[in-house]
């Protein structure tokens, strides 16, 4: 072996000690198969109840497209950096293409069965976790059988190893807490919960990988009192510096630690699978304590909206038409959202989620520390 051979040798041996990363291969996911809320609904709620207006979509889409942002959302960015097309969503019965897999998320969706529904007042999605859970196994099975009588149908299903080999995705729990938030629990109250709710989660994500899932990838939950509809409808609980609802944010945190420490549980009972948890709680709160530093501007304010101090009000929400001074107005959006981090007072723009995701799939905020293509891998070394 000559000199140089040997070196070469030597430095790439030391930049995998050094870096375990650069020795794992990159994943081959064919399909993404999505569960949660609306921070990851490409379509389900609107294919239910009623659809969303403009600006909804403005920014990507130029239209509403299914999706609470003026845009694309985390999942989407998630979807092309695997070369995968977005994701249809399990409940749109209209051009609906499951090849690559499927979201069965739905806006207002929670892990734990809501007290109350949609249509009812303050209701929240039916579709909440068990039923998604519900929906995956009858895509599962139901999609086999289509591909066996062939037809026209049967190219638009995912192959049947494509549910072995698939990313499995979570966006899930934000609503929980906001049930009992806006449902007069005291925070203390909502507290109290976090247990039977990430209980709740675990019992579904086993029964997930029972079905064969081997990759998951579970995001925990954002900072629920930096967002204007809990700042609005709350308005005397202490901030913090940046301005956030602080106690709201603890329930959001101390969530996040159950979250965790249930992913850590889940590693043990099933060592041959991935599990990864990923920290979007830190890259968004950093949207709202840095927001110059990483181009945004007015972070606790809502680009599309109307009325108070966040530009949000319940009774005015984004592409409504409201009177105001006996005059009809629609309730459009800012000049530019491309540097706001709050689309409608609940939701992130699409610049927003843009951002969250180029953080998030490097591995930075990944426990354990591994990028989004390697997501198939339980560890980095």
């Amino acid at each position: 072996m000559t000199n140089i051979s040997s070196f070469c040798l030597f430095f790439f041996t030391l930049l995998t000690i050094l870096n375990p990363i650069s020795a794992l291969k990159s994943c081959e996911f064919p399909a993404i198969f999505n569960f949660g809320d609306s921070n990851s609904d490409t379509g389900g709620f609107v294919a239910s109840f009623p659809p969303l207006n403009s600006p909804y979509g403005e920014t990507y889409f130029q239209m509403p497209a299914g999706r609470f942002s003026d845009g694309r959302l985390i999942i989407d960015f998630v979807a092309k950096s695997l070369n995968l097309s977005f994701l249809s969503a399990y409940l749109d019965s209209l051009g609906t293409n499951f090849t690559v897999g499927a979201s069965f998320a739905t806006a207002s969706s929670t892990i734990t069965l809501p007290a109350r529904i949609i249509p009812g007042n303050n209701g929240f999605s039916p579709f909440f976790f068990l039923v998604q859970y519900n929906q995956f196994v009858q895509l599962k099975a139901r999609s086999q059988l289509i591909r066996k009588q062939g037809g026209v149908f049967a190219r638009l299903m995912p192959k049947e190893e494509y549910f072995h080999k698939a990313l499995y995705t979570f966006d899930i729990g934000q609503n929980d807490l906001g049930a009992g938030f806006f449902g007069n629990m005291s925070v203390e109250e909502v507290n109290a919960s976090v247990p039977n709710i990430v209980n709740t989660f675990l019992t579904n994500v086993k029964n997930i990988y029972n079905l064969g899932a081997r990759s998951f990838w579970i995001h925990n939950t954002g900072p629920i009192g930096c967002l204007a509809y809990v700042l609005a409808n709350f308005p005397s609980a202490e901030k913090d510096t940046v301005g956030c609802a602080k106690s709201y944010n603890e329930v959001a945190q101390y969530f996040n630690y159950e979250l965790k420490e249930t992913v850590l549980q889940l590693r043990k009972v099933f060592p041959s699978a991935a599990f990864t948890y990923v920290d979007v709680y830190s890259v968004k709160y950093s949207l709202f304590s840095e927001p110059k530093k990483h181009g945004f501007e007015l972070p606790l304010v809502a680009c599309c909206g109307y009325g108070g101090m966040y530009n949000y009000s319940s009774s005015a929400g984004c592409g409504a038409t409201i009177t105001v001074n006996g005059t009809q107005i629609t309730v459009g959006s800012c000049d530019d959202p491309s540097v706001r981090v709050v689309w409608d007072g609940i939701h992130y723009t699409e610049a927003a989620n843009k951002f969250v995701f180029e953080q998030i799939s490097t591995g930075a905020f990944s426990d354990p520390p591994i990028p989004l293509k390697m997501a198939c891998h339980r560890t980095v070394g």
